[in-house]
């Protein structure tokens, strides 16, 4: 069975997900843990919350261990979707594998039915899309199990899928126990599961650590369904990079151009028109209106809006609170932060605009700065309708810039200089020229 997209038949109960996130992710060779790693401007534990949010769940209870549990405790309350009271912790201390894992929810999943289905996750796969997991809790059988497979070309190091003649799952056997005909297998057990509720905390209870690893495995869970006469039905992903787990950095990247892929396609739907993606880098939860143009070598990060018939690039980053209103341009070499433009606004060549508030139809000249840092707070600016900033201008935040002003070309205003509306200001430090209008009114 594949993954459909399909979502218009009723959604079975999910009782609770439970996302295992108490790695430390040795092999990511960073100090930041494993699951905090971002993508997209999303973490790694944020990806999949937001997925576990998409099928409706009682609860959501987050594995995690002794080392930075704070940190994941915080992120995951921050990325969250939900309502906050359905967002559980369980700690897993020492970790003695998958099933240990989840025999620490056990206290959380004790009043759910038979009928409720118990998602199991993992806080290190973000490319795995809900609606993969809303066709893995309607494949679940009736009182049964599912669990999610893929077909890989090199299984090598996989869990092998065993099924029957009728296509059930009869077991998973690890490469290292496999015999030669199972390892020519190349369905592969991902390790996402949906499980019965009701009496999954005594099959728990049940699951046994004598093995070499003295660890207690989620794969004899399956097992131990498979004994009872519990069906067990397999999901094939479509798309086998949903299965993927990061553990090192490589895998990370493989796994942002994943993510990213998905979301530019979601815009190009939505008609924006990007001409290069392979160079478009544009972050989760940025909004972008149609008929917008997005060139060639631009960063949109998280909280950006861009409206619509904008454009922006090339060499263009965008930062956390920019808005540009309709038809607003942004251009080659510039940044942005926490900065409006308003409609018409042009902001072409080589400029840095943060903490600034910019009215419609205003043009800022090549080179221009908004210096809105003094080294230890940060001030905002005020630029009028219609104001033209020369080039190389420098404006040293707090200030206020009239409708209709301009500044010549290497102006330097000093902090809390206010520009009147119509007036022309030049020079270093930046006065007004007696006698002159900027003719923009």
């Amino acid at each position: 069975m594949t993954a459909a997209s399909d979502s218009s038949s009723p959604q079975p109960r999910v009782g609770a997900v439970a996302i295992l996130a108490a790695g430390q992710g040795t092999r990511m060779r960073s100090p930041l843990p494993k699951v905090l790693h971002p993508i997209c401007g999303r973490s790694m534990l944020g990806w999949v919350l937001a997925a576990a949010h998409e099928v409706d769940p009682r609860r959501v209870i987050v594995v995690v261990g002794d080392h930075n549990r704070e940190a994941l405790e915080n992120e995951a309350r921050a990325e969250w979707p939900g309502d906050p009271a359905a967002l559980e912790f369980a700690v897993q201390s020492p970790q003695l594998g998958t099933g240990h894992a989840l025999q620490v929810c056990a206290g959380s999943l004790g009043d759910l039915g038979r009928d409720e289905a118990v998602l199991v996750l993992y806080g290190d796969m973000p490319a795995l899309t809900p609606n993969s997991l809303r066709e893995l809790v309607r494949t679940r059988p009736e009182g049964g199990a599912a669990l999610l497979t893929a077909v890989l070309e090199d299984p090598t190091g996989y869990g092998r899928i065993l099924r029957d003649d009728r296509g059930g799952v009869t077991g998973i056997v690890e490469q290292k126990d496999a015999t030669p005909e199972q390892r020519a297998i190349t369905e592969t057990n991902v390790g996402v599961y949906a499980l019965p509720g009701g009496d999954l905390p005594e099959r728990l209870g049940r699951l046994s650590n004598d093995n070499a690893q003295g660890e207690y495995y989620l794969t004899d869970l399956v097992a131990d369904y498979v004994g009872d006469g519990v069906p067990v039905a397999p999901m094939e992903l479509e798309d086998v990079r949903e299965a993927g787990g990061v553990n090192t950095l490589a895998q990370l990247s493989a796994a942002r151009a994943t993510c990213q892929e998905r979301l530019l396609l979601e815009h190009l739907a939505g008609g924006v028109f990007i001409e290069d993606p392979e160079t478009t880098y544009i972050d989760v939860g940025v909004e972008i209106g149609a008929g917008s143009r997005i060139l060639p070598c631009t960063v949109i990060r998280r909280g950006v809006t861009v409206g619509e018939q904008c454009e922006v690039g090339p060499f263009t980053h965008l930062r956390v609170g920019t808005v540009l209103d309709d038809r607003a341009e942004v251009g080659n070499f510039t940044e942005t932060k926490k900065a409006r433009l308003g409609s018409g606004t042009k902001a072409k060549h080589l400029a840095y605009l943060g903490d600034v508030t910019i009215g419609a139809r205003a043009n800022i000249g090549a080179g221009t700065i908004v210096a809105n840092y003094d080294g230890v707070n940060k001030h905002p600016t005020q630029i009028g309708d219609r104001a033209f900033i020369g080039s190389g201008s420098v404006l040293i935040a707090p200030t206020d810039i009239g409708a209709g002003a301009l500044t010549g070309g290497g102006a330097v205003l000093t902090p809390r200089t206010k520009v009147p509306a119509g007036t022309v200001w030049v020079g270093v430090p930046a006065r007004e020229l007696p006698g002159k209008e900027s003719g923009r009114g």
